[in-house]
């Protein structure tokens, strides 16, 4: 069986080596000519698999992609023939969660504001919307949620409110997929009229489709001087992006939000299952096999827990100072793609665990993600706040 992934993919010839010949592609540029043999394509979200990709195949039978959005891929054409597909739900929930609450402390040190006194409109309260608001909910901030789908599901009895609720928040946080059609389409949700009404001390982050913001109307507003603060991780028309814009900007990424290792690493995980189920094969791998030990690994708190400390925390895991740089010194020179191939290793919150030795720190540390029990092989690896 000849298995093709794309070579972003953390673990993937270690997870399906023995399921198969392995060949590696660049998603970007990946040809119809090149996977004409493939009886598995695995891609991620740069990869658009379509008619035109898989014409001169007449073999596969299983596509996968590694991620949460599934836009890239055309399901009725896989559907007609007879392709198996599947995504990665929530596997890189966790990291896009994080990647926003590091973009928030990073913005209430600059401009000295007080977390807890926020509120927070999370829009799309799917399995990244849930993973933020769950973090929010371990510090105390105030929330609301907002997702027309969600809402209309009985089974889920979370509170919601409207859009514009959501959007009136000092803090608007968009996690929705792309969907061009029908009642609730995202397509440039946030248009121009709906930007206008942002205030000029509102946060907006955007780490979840491009397209859902109409970036010509968003920079039109920002050279005309208002001074809404963004956090952009992604952008339209990737990688061909609106550069202008990146100046207007507090915090810029190239579509990173998701790009822990244990993120990306999920979603091969997940492929590789569902794999061995379509070939009636019993898995023998998890991805706890794989992942190396980290830097640091422990950490222990004797002190209150408070913002500070929760600055210094999030950022000895991920300050996305580092991404923001790294992205304005070389989108002009490298380009977005090279960013995203070349992104250095990082790692969630649950790969240090935290030991608390004040009953005042609570269990905010454990509930944002952080492990509770140390493993003693890596106990060597600790430190102190």
């Amino acid at each position: 069986m000849n298995i093709f992934y794309d070579e972003n993919m953390p673990f993937a010839a270690e997870f399906f080596a023995d399921l198969g010949m392995l060949t590696a592609f660049s998603g970007r540029s990946l040809s119809s000519t090149d996977i004409r043999d493939a009886d598995v394509l695995l891609v991620r979200s740069i990869t658009k698999v379509n008619e035109a990709l898989l014409k001169q195949n007449k073999t596969l039978r299983f596509v996968g992609t590694a991620t949460i959005g599934v836009d890239h891929i055309d399901q009725h054409y896989l559907a007609n023939r007879e392709v198996s597909f599947h995504s990665a739900p929530g596997c890189n929930a966790v990291s896009v969660a994080e990647y926003v609450l590091s973009a928030l402390v990073v913005l209430a040190e600059r401009y000295l504001l007080t977390l807890s006194a926020l509120t927070v409109g999370i829009v799309g309260a799917g399995n990244t919307g849930s993973r933020l608001s769950e973090k929010l909910t371990a510090l105390n901030i105030k929330h609301v949620l907002c997702d027309p789908i969600q809402a209309e599901d009985p089974a889920d009895k979370r509170e919601f409110v409207s859009l514009e609720q959501a959007l009136s928040c000092n803090v608007v946080s968009l996690h929705v997929p792309l969907t061009r059609t029908g009642k609730h389409a995202t397509y440039h949700l946030l248009n121009g009229e709906r930007l206008a009404r942002f205030k000029d001390n509102q946060i907006l982050i955007n780490a979840c489709r491009g397209e859902v913001i109409d970036n010509s109307a968003l920079l039109k507003m920002k050279q005309q001087g208002h001074a809404v603060k963004l956090v952009l991780d992604v952008w339209e028309n990737e990688p061909n992006i609106l550069t202008a814009l990146i100046a207007h900007c507090e915090i810029t990424t190239a579509h990173i939000a998701g790009y822990s290792l244990e993120g990306k690493a999920r979603g091969t995980e997940i492929l590789y299952r569902a794999l061995c189920q379509q070939l009636g094969v019993l898995p023998n791998k998890q991805l706890a096999d794989f992942l190396p030990t980290p830097a640091i690994s422990a950490v222990e708190i004797k002190q209150k827990f408070d913002e500070i400390l929760l600055n210094q925390l999030v950022k000895m895991v991920y300050d996305v100072r580092r991404d923001d740089a790294i992205f304005r010194q070389q989108i002009n020179i490298q380009g977005f793609d090279h960013i995203r191939k070349t992104y250095p290793t990082r790692r969630e919150f649950s790969s240090i665990t935290v030991n608390l030795n004040n009953a005042l720190s609570l269990d905010v540390p454990h509930q944002l993600g952080f492990n509770k029990k140390l493993d003693k092989k890596r106990e060597d690896h600790g430190t102190e706040i």
